[in-house]
Order: C-alpha cells, then sequence, then structure tokens
C-alpha cells in the first residue's frame, strides 16, 4: 500500500511538474503578428519558453501557458514579425563608423576637408585620422579640380600637416590619403600601380591621393603599422568597443542575426571568448576574411555551428572577384559607358574595371570550401564577374550533386541576361542589398548606359521569376543598417530624390520581408531554427510601430523598432519618453 501511495505521489508531482515547465516565460498578446510562416500565415499572441518559441496562436491559446512568474506584454495592436535578418554587412566596421569620423552625409568636398581638420586640431601629432562614407557622385558642388570627379589632396594635406589622414570611400573600394600619409607609406609619382589596384594620378602623372582596390593595401599597410603599436589589451578593448557599438546599432534597428561578411582568425577568436560568457545580444554568421594560405592551415579549426547557444557560426568564407561600381571597379563584359578609355600602367585599352582576384586563387578557395565543409560567397558587382563567378559555381556544384553547397554571389548587382536563370537552376543564392539600388541610382546610368542599367542593374523581379533565393542586407557601413530603408527600397525603387529606376524590378512586401527573414536563414542554413514566428523556432521577433505589410510606402520609411527580443530576452525596448 505504502509503495503504490508513493508511485502516485510521484506520479502526481511529475505531472505538476510537468505542466509547470510547460508555463511561459514570455507572453505576447494582442499582437498583429506576420509570421513569414506559411501554414500559420498570422496570429495575435506568441507564448515563450527559455530561448524558444512555444505556442503560436490566439490569445486564449497563449494565456493557458501562463502563470504567476509568466511576464505579459499586451502589444495593443502592433505590428509582430520574425528579427531581421542582416545578410550581408560588415560588423566591427559598423562599430568603427560610430567611433571614427563619418562622412556619409558630407555634401561636399569642402565639408569633408572641415571634418577631417576639425578632427586633427583635438589630434595628437602623427596620430592618424580616419573616416569613411565620402561618394564623389554624391557631391554638390563637384571639386573644380579633379580625376574622373576625385578631387586632389592639395587642400586636405594643407589643412592636415601634423597628421595622416586615412578616409574610405562609401563602397570601401576607393580610400583617400593626404600627403603625409603617402609620405609615411613611400608613394611617390613612380610608385607602380598594384595588381588588381590603381593609383590614380592626374594628367601629368601625380598621385592624387586616391587609391583604388588593391592600391589601398599601399596606405593600408602604414595605418596598420601605427594601430600595431597598441598593447594586446588596446587591440581587444577597441574590437569590444566596437562590437559593442554595432550591437547597440543593430538592435535598436531590430536585426536579431547578422551576417558578417569578413572575419579574421584573430577576431573570432575573442568572439568565440565573448560568446562563452553569454556576452551577445545579436546572432553572427561569419564568413571567414583570409587568404588561401590561412585558411588552409586553421579554417578546419575554426568550423563551428550554433556555438554559444547559437550565438555563433562559422561555416563560410568569403572572397572578393571586382570592386565596386561607383568607383568603376566592378568588373564588365563592355566598357564603361562614361570611361571608355582609362590609363592604368600606360595602357589605354578600353576600360572594363578589373579583377581583384585571379580566377584560379579563387578556384583554390572552392576547393579548400568543398573539402572543409564551408559555404563560398564571393563579392561580385559587374556583369563579367558574375559570370565568371557562376562559371566556377557551376563546375563544383556540378560536382556536388548530392551535397547543398548554397554558394552565394555577394551583391550580384549588375547582371547579364543570358546569367539570370543560372542563379536559380544552379541554387546559388544573391545576397544582395535593395538600398544600393536607390542610393546608387544616381550613377548608375552613367557607368552602364540606360540599356544595361535596365536589363541587369538590380533585377530582383528577373531573378524571383527565375526562382532564385535573394537574401537582403544593407553591407553597412556602406549604407546605414537601417532595414526599414532597405525595405523602402525594395518596394518603392525610389531614391530620396523621387526617382524611381526600373520600377518593374520591385519586389512585393511579401518578398521583401522574406528576403529579410526566412531566406536570410536559409542563405546560413539555419531556416529549421529562424527565420519565421514558428513552434519551436528560436524567439527572434521584433515589435514595430507601423504595419509594413499594409502601411502606406513613406511610413515604412518611419517605422520604429518597439521592441527587440532575441532568445526570449528583450535586448532593445524603445524608451517612453520617444513613444
Amino acid at each position: 500500500m505504502l509503495r503504490l501511495i508513493f508511485t502516485v505521489v510521484l506520479s502526481l508531482l511529475i505531472i505538476s511538474c510537468s505542466e509547470k515547465n510547460m508555463n511561459a516565460d514570455l507572453i505576447l498578446i494582442n499582437g498583429n503578428i506576420y509570421t513569414v510562416d506559411e501554414s500559420n500565415p498570422t496570429a495575435e499572441a506568441i507564448a515563450i519558453k527559455g530561448d524558444s518559441i512555444l505556442y503560436v496562436g490566439t490569445n486564449d491559446g497563449a494565456s493557458q501557458l501562463s502563470d504567476d512568474s509568466t511576464k505579459v506584454i499586451d502589444l495593443k495592436g502592433k505590428f509582430v514579425m520574425p528579427g531581421f535578418i542582416e545578410s550581408h554587412a560588415h560588423f566591427l566596421g559598423i562599430g568603427q563608423s560610430k567611433i571614427n569620423i563619418d562622412l556619409s552625409e558630407a555634401k561636399n568636398w569642402s565639408e569633408i576637408i572641415y571634418l577631417v581638420s576639425s578632427a586633427a586640431e583635438n589630434a595628437r601629432p602623427g596620430e592618424w585620422i580616419i573616416g569613411r562614407g565620402w561618394h564623389q557622385e554624391k557631391w554638390d558642388p563637384k571639386p573644380l579640380e579633379n580625376v574622373n570627379g576625385y578631387p586632389f589632396h592639395n587642400e586636405l594635406s594643407r589643412a592636415t600637416p601634423r597628421n595622416p589622414v586615412f578616409l574610405k570611400h562609401a563602397s570601401g573600394h576607393a580610400m583617400f590619403a593626404n600627403q603625409l600619409a603617402m609620405e609615411l607609406s613611400g608613394i611617390t609619382d613612380s610608385t607602380d600601380n598594384p595588381n588588381g589596384g590603381v593609383i590614380v594620378r592626374d594628367s601629368l602623372g601625380k598621385a592624387i591621393g586616391v587609391f583604388e582596390e588593391e592600391a589601398e593595401l599601399l596606405i593600408q599597410k602604414s595605418l596598420d603599422n601605427y594601430l600595431s603599436k597598441r598593447t594586446e589589451k588596446e587591440v581587444q578593448d577597441d574590437l569590444i568597443k566596437e562590437i559593442d557599438k554595432a550591437t547597440e546599432e543593430c538592435i535598436k534597428y531590430g536585426i536579431t542575426s547578422f551576417h558578417d561578411a569578413g572575419s579574421t582568425f584573430d577576431e573570432i577568436d575573442l568572439y568565440k571568448k565573448l560568446a562563452d560568457d553569454n556576452y551577445f545580444k545579436v546572432r553572427l554568421y561569419l564568413m571567414l576574411g583570409e587568404s588561401n594560405e590561412m585558411l588552409n592551415k586553421k579554417m578546419s579549426d575554426y568550423r563551428m555551428i550554433g556555438y554559444g547557444n547559437n550565438f555563433l557560426t562559422v561555416r563560410a568564407i568569403k572572397k572578393y572577384s571586382d570592386g565596386a561600381l561607383g568607383s568603376r571597379g566592378a568588373w564588365l563584359l563592355e566598357p564603361y559607358d562614361d570611361l571608355k578609355y582609362k590609363i592604368v600602367d600606360d595602357d589605354t585599352s578600353e576600360y572594363v574595371g578589373q579583377s581583384v582576384t585571379p580566377l584560379s586563387e579563387l578556384e583554390e578557395t572552392a576547393n579548400l570550401a568543398v573539402k572543409n565543409g564551408f559555404q563560398l560567397c564571393t563579392h561580385a558587382i559587374g556583369d563579367k564577374a558574375n559570370r565568371e563567378v557562376l562559371n566556377l559555381y557551376e563546375k563544383f556544384i556540378s560536382q556536388n550533386q548530392s551535397n547543398e553547397l548554397r554558394w552565394r554571389i555577394e551583391h550580384a548587382q549588375h547582371l547579364n541576361e543570358k546569367d539570370i536563370p543560372r542563379f536559380g537552376r544552379l541554387g546559388v543564392i544573391a545576397a544582395m542589398q535593395p538600398v544600393h539600388c536607390t542610393s546608387d541610382a544616381v550613377f548608375v546610368p552613367k557607368r552602364l548606359g540606360n540599356q544595361r542599367a535596365e536589363e541587369g542593374a538590380y533585377v530582383w523581379r528577373n531573378l524571383l521569376d527565375a526562382n532564385a533565393v535573394i537574401c537582403s542586407g544593407t553591407d553597412a557601413p556602406v549604407e546605414k543598417v537601417n532595414p526599414f530603408e532597405n525595405i523602402y527600397s525594395a518596394v518603392t525603387r525610389k531614391s530620396k530624390d523621387g526617382t524611381v529606376f526600373y520600377l518593374e524590378q520591385r519586389m512585393t512586401r511579401e518578398e521583401a520581408l522574406k528576403s529579410y527573414t526566412l531566406n536570410g536563414a536559409y542563405a546560413a542554413f539555419e531556416e529549421k531554427i529562424k527565420g519565421s514566428i514558428t513552434k519551436g523556432k528560436l524567439a527572434d521577433i521584433v515589435v514595430l510601430s507601423n504595419d509594413l505589410m499594409n502601411c502606406s510606402e513613406d511610413e515604412i520609411l518611419s517605422t520604429e523598432v518597439l521592441y527587440t527580443v532575441v532568445g526570449g530576452k528583450i535586448v532593445y525596448q524603445k524608451p517612453e519618453s520617444e513613444e
């Protein structure tokens, strides 16, 4: 009898504990929930247990999972969707942009000189002045003295005689140096162009201060030498400061996962330590940005999936095929429309941009990726670059039919019509940045001509109709990491001045939101655990001020994040004074 009583009591305790374990930690009720889950597209409540979604459905259904310890938030009809997945940007670059000089809002060269010289006045002699974000195509007025729109360094050099200056182009594919930075780097008028790069010169052969593509490294080495004098602790403290600034910016915009387009082994060592300490508020999917030599030595030791409670994954490689269209580094099948010829190493042949990585080297990277189980993500802007990368990918995809490689082309900005169907047929993911379309619209027709721009520039509709998967990002700090500007660009293709860039290529709102959620998860092999509000998936959720599916187009831009939830924890809440 005692044994029977003990068994009954134990069973009741087990049932009681089981029921208690089913109770939610957090419940969101009265929401206008867009799940991005075709089997259950809308709901009004979500229940969360631990870091996962316990229930998606009605208020009544969620309330049954509540007890005295459950936190309940009444959303009062606000729009809810999966957290944004930033599919291509530069995490530390965002942090650096918040620490160094932001040149993205400078209206002309004079404003840049003012910003840089002001920073130099408060700097120690010899301290490098670092900035990013300038774009010569967006200046008004244009510099009186210029080469292809680029200004001469003279005025800036006179304003900063004691400090070397390093100013990254908005695209990251060119930079500007003052006289002192060039002197420290050993740059003279007779310095040869490196392979894959150009030192921009005037008609007399004098370096004007602009360095494109691989030529940037000539100045970067001097900057790196300066930074190498920091202690190990100073280096780590600076990196953590950049991580904190980037995290703050991301969660403010509802970004819960972030695909970083190029991390070093040293950076990943720090990320791993921080993940061990549960430091992160944003989930990171890292692409290795190392040389083939270093990849061959170390990449197998760095592959990790879902490390630190799914906050850190390393299973991709980032490589570059060409440069950027704005700096005329994109590799084209036909010459640039606004620069038929360009003097490079005394050669005046037709100018089609340039390949920055030999195809043989990219093929070696592809072999390493397949051998070690890594995804390959290759930057390709111009139609020639995209074709060559597709050719390379097709070779490996055909050899690995049993494996789902999910290789990506980062940007895929300008495509030849013949290559568009290949994305869907080969299963190559187009990792694109809609905001680049509307930001670059001011110069794309100049570079390509109207016909090529219409047929192949940012052709989202043609890619989607060809069954290609598009995932969206901002390429921050090239653009702001703001997802609402990106979504607005995707569905309107409208620039700030009201110009519409070939509207027929726009996405629907459903497609735009899917590209920022479920497609981003798919592009990182993570669609089973994130990208939609589905029972059992990670509770990565964002609550917004506007209904992105039904609000006006202008209201998309004015949308604000009210809550960002990552793994069931509220990591950002809009201050009440701002609501």
